[in-house]
């Protein structure tokens, strides 16, 4: 009976002909952005999520995808499928990029405002480490900050209304040795310590 439910027929069964390529384009895309996303949360250290999203995605191919291309017969078919794969990509993508799940650590270069940059970070509740680094141009500051990833749109807010000029980029942390709400909670140990207990994930 097993055999019967997930025959080919039972899934294409009521679906006219013409509509087969739009199912097709349809499942890809969910599919696809799924695996998307499942390989962001395998990057972050996400084990669980990234198995119930594996789980759903290679259930869909099983279930409609596999089924459908059983009955691939024309150009229209291919089309979908390639299409499917392209709009999926993307739209897992930007998903993920609403969804701002993750922990970053932000780097920021200073050569003028680091302190009224670093006063503006930990009022707003930022713990900061700093270093004297030599830049291209003389001596700079170089503050580290790690953060969750839905906080980035309000740090760079900071550095640009205390120091257009400063340079700064983030990176994916994979693990953080303790965080409370985004923020570095060990602020008793060195800071040359709390940056060496980052351990950054491939």
């Amino acid at each position: 009976m097993c055999g019967a439910f997930f025959n080919s027929a039972t899934v294409i069964e009521f679906i006219p002909s013409f509509f087969i390529p739009f199912f097709i384009f349809l499942a890809r895309i969910t599919d696809v952005s799924l695996g998307t996303l499942r390989i962001v949360m395998v990057s972050r250290g996400f084990k669980i999520r990234a198995s119930i999203l594996g789980f759903f995605e290679i259930l869909i191919w099983i279930l409609v995808v596999a089924e459908l291309f059983k009955s691939i017969d024309n150009w229209a078919n291919y089309i979908a499928y390639a299409g499917g794969f392209a709009a999926g990509t993307y739209v897992g993508m930007y998903i993920e990029s609403k969804l701002k799940v993750g922990t970053i650590i932000v780097r920021i270069i200073t050569s003028n405002k680091f302190t009224e940059l670093t006063e503006a970070l930990k009022n707003a509740g930022f713990t900061v480490t700093t270093l004297d680094a030599e830049g291209g141009f003389g001596p700079v500051k170089v503050i580290f900050t790690v953060l969750k990833r839905r906080k980035w749109n309000q740090i760079v807010s900071i550095i640009e209304a205390n120091d257009p000029s400063a340079f700064f980029s983030s990176e994916d942390v994979k693990y953080a040795s303790a965080l409370f709400n985004g923020v570095d909670v060990l602020e008793q140990r060195s800071p040359t310590n709390r940056l060496l207990g980052l351990r950054k994930g491939i």
